[in-house]
C-alpha cells in the first residue's frame, strides 16, 4: 500500500495551467505531458526552504547538484563516470537539444527524426535553419519498430549531420533496447552523424522494459553523442525548468557550451537546483510509487478498451505516461483518412468534452492516432475513458 495519495483530486482550473486553462471549462484535458499529481514531498520541502530565504538572485550551480545527478544515474541506471566537466545545465530539454542541433549542424543540413515523434522536435530543427528527415517507424501489430534500411540510407546522405533521438520514445511509448540503441549509434558513427538523445522520460518505464542511457553504450558511440536529461517529467516540475546536457567528448562540450550561450539559455532557474537535488537525493521511494500507480492506470486503459471499446487499439506502454491510441476504426465508410486525426480530436473536444493530443502534430504518418495522458487520478482517467466511448458512439 503506497504512502502517497495519487488518487487525490487537486484542482488546477484557474491556476494559469496550460493543461487545464486553455480549453472550455467543461472539457476534461488528458493531452499535454504534465501530471495532475503533486510533486514528491522532499521536492516541496526543498522549495519551501528556498522560498523562505526570500532572496532570488542569480543562481550558481553548486557541486552538490552535479553530485546528485551523478549518484542518481549510477545508482538507478548503471551510468557511471558522470562528472561536472561532462554536464552543461540549462533551462529545459527543448533548449538543450536545440542548442545541440546548433552545435553540430549548419543551416540547410538534414536532421533525422523517427516519426511519429515529439512535436517540439520540428520547430527546434527548423529554427536552426535545418530540415527534418523522417525515418518513419514501422507500425505493425500495435507496435513500432525501426526501419533500419531507411535509417542507413538517410544517415548516408551527405547533408545529414544530426539524428535527434527520443529515448524512451514519445508518443509511441517504446523503450529502445540496448541492441537497438547500439545499432542506431553504429549507423550514425559510420556516416558522420551526431546523435542527440532526448531522455526526459527515462525514469518512467514499466516492468520488463529497462531504460538504457545512450551514454552507457560503447565509448566510441558515446563520444559521438549528447544526452539531454531532466527530472522535470518524472517529478512533475516542468514549470521550474531545469535540465542537463551530458557529453563525453571535450570538444563536444565546448561546442554545446558555445551554442547554449549563443541561445542565451545558460542561466538556471533559482529553484531548479534545489528541486533537482531533492528529487534525485530524497525522492526515489516516491518515484517508485508513482511508476506503480501509472502502470496500474495503463492496465486500466487496456482493460476498459478490451471490454468497452475493442475497436480502439492502445499500443503496449513500455515507457512514458502517454498512451498512443489507434482510432482509425472510427472512420466512416468512404471517409478520407487525411485530416481524420484532427477531425476526431475536435469531435472529442466539442461533443464528448475530452481533450486528447491530435496524432498528426507528431508527424503526417500518425494520421488516425490520438495521444492520451494517463498521469492523473484513477477516477479522472475513468471519466476520460467514459467520454472517449461517448465520442466513438456519436462520431
Amino acid at each position: 500500500m503506497s504512502t502517497y495519495n495519487f488518487d487525490e483530486i487537486i484542482p488546477r482550473r484557474n491556476t494559469a495551467s496550460v493543461k487545464w486553462d486553455l480549453f472550455e471549462e467543461d472539457a476534461l484535458p488528458l493531452w499535454v505531458a504534465d501530471m495532475d499529481f503533486r510533486t514528491a514531498p522532499a521536492v516541496m520541502e526543498a522549495l519551501r526552504k528556498r522560498l523562505e530565504h526570500g532572496v532570488f538572485g542569480y543562481e550558481l550551480v553548486p557541486q552538490s547538484y552535479f553530485d546528485a545527478v551523478s549518484n542518481w544515474f549510477e545508482r538507478r541506471h548503471g551510468w557511471k563516470g558522470i562528472t561536472r566537466e561532462h554536464i552543461i545545465p540549462t533551462t529545459g530539454v527543448i533548449a538543450a537539444y536545440s542548442a545541440c542541433i546548433k552545435a553540430f549542424s549548419r543551416p540547410g543540413d538534414n536532421v533525422i527524426v523517427q516519426t511519429p515523434c515529439y512535436n517540439a522536435f520540428f520547430p527546434a530543427i527548423r529554427n536552426n535553419g535545418c530540415r527534418e528527415l523522417c525515418n518513419s517507424l514501422i507500425y505493425k501489430d500495435t507496435t513500432y519498430s525501426i526501419d533500419w534500411d531507411d535509417l542507413a540510407a538517410k544517415a548516408a546522405d551527405p547533408k545529414t549531420t544530426v539524428m535527434l533521438l527520443c529515448n524512451p520514445h514519445n508518443p509511441a511509448g517504446r523503450v529502445w533496447t540496448r541492441e537497438e540503441l547500439e545499432r542506431i549509434g553504429r549507423i550514425c558513427l559510420d556516416n558522420g552523424v551526431f546523435v542527440i538523445s532526448d531522455e526526459i522520460h527515462c525514469e518512467l518505464t514499466y516492468p520488463g522494459h529497462d531504460y538504457t542511457p545512450f551514454a552507457t553504450l560503447p565509448e566510441e558511440l558515446v563520444r559521438n553523442s549528447a544526452s539531454c536529461i531532466s527530472p522535470t517529467k518524472a517529478f512533475n516540475i516542468a514549470g521550474i525548468q531545469i535540465a542537463n546536457i551530458f557529453a563525453a567528448d571535450k570538444d563536444a562540450v565546448r561546442r554545446i557550451d558555445r551554442a547554449i550561450n549563443d541561445n542565451e539559455c545558460c542561466d538556471v532557474n533559482v529553484f531548479g537546483c534545489a528541486a533537482l537535488e531533492a528529487a534525485y537525493n530524497e525522492s526515489e521511494e516516491w518515484l517508485d510509487a508513482l511508476r506503480a500507480y501509472l502502470y496500474e492506470n495503463s492496465k486500466l486503459v487496456n482493460s476498459y478498451l478490451r471490454e468497452e471499446l475493442p475497436m480502439v487499439k492502445a499500443l503496449p506502454l513500455e515507457g512514458t505516461y502517454l498512451m498512443w491510441l489507434d482510432c482509425r476504426a472510427a472512420l466512416h465508410e468512404g471517409e478520407a483518412i487525411e485530416g481524420f486525426s484532427e477531425r476526431f480530436a475536435n469531435h472529442l473536444r466539442f461533443e464528448a468534452k475530452l481533450v486528447l493530443s491530435t496524432g498528426t502534430i507528431y508527424g503526417a504518418d500518425a494520421e488516425g492516432f490520438e495521444r492520451l495522458n494517463i498521469a492523473c487520478p484513477r477516477s479522472t482517467l475513468i471519466e476520460g475513458l467514459r467520454r472517449l466511448k461517448l465520442g466513438f458512439q456519436n462520431y
